[in-house]
């Protein structure tokens, strides 16, 4: 068998790294979701927690996934941050408690804006382990989740405030209906 042919298999706890425009990006991060989410959901409460704020288009993409989100009204999981009520460095810590306090050992999902260099620019990444919210602006936040997504936004590395200022809203909202149509799907096996 020639080794082109050959499917190359991923073990499920590597990262995805995916364009938004990829033609396949939502089945293949639905799918990548659904291997992590799956054995979680049998015994554990699903708990998303989309940060940032509404206040920078480039931090905005917590919100605007969480506000596409809640639209599907489902109760297969619990649902923080949305352009209404944002989950940001202020109410951060509270709102890690209140989940604490409301859900017994819950699986959480953090998603998060994040700077990268420019060839990354509109990939979206889900792996295991935390989001570090605020790490592109030097903030000492704590981290959130069990796995994550983080959705590369713009350049980093210099003018971090100013460049999440000026990031175009068209990426962002599209990023967001990525991930909020992909984490639908792995959350309802589609």
């Amino acid at each position: 068998m020639r080794g082109d042919n050959v499917r190359k298999i991923i073990p499920s706890d590597a990262p995805l790294k995916i364009n938004h425009t990829d033609p396949a990006a939502v089945e293949r991060l639905s799918g990548r979701l659904k291997q992590w989410i799956y054995p979680a959901a049998l015994t554990r409460r699903i708990v998303v927690v989309c940060l940032g704020t509404d206040r920078s288009t480039g931090d905005a993409l917590g919100p605007l996934t969480g506000s596409a989100l809640q639209k599907y009204r489902s109760t297969r999981f619990e649902l923080y941050g949305t352009l209404e009520e944002p989950v940001h460095a202020v109410n951060l810590e509270d709102t890690l408690q209140q989940i604490r306090t409301r859900f017994h050992n819950p699986f959480v999902i953090g998603i998060d804006a994040c700077l990268g260099q420019a060839s990354s620019v509109g990939h979206v990444i889900a792996a295991p382990g935390p989001v570090r919210p605020g790490a592109g602006v030097n903030k000492k936040l704590p981290p959130v989740g069990d796995i994550h997504i983080s959705g590369i936004v713009n350049i980093g590395g210099f003018m971090e405030y100013f460049v999440l200022q000026n990031t175009r809203l068209h990426l962002v909202m599209r990023m967001a209906e990525l991930i909020s149509e992909s984490l639908y799907g792995a959350l309802h096996g589609e």
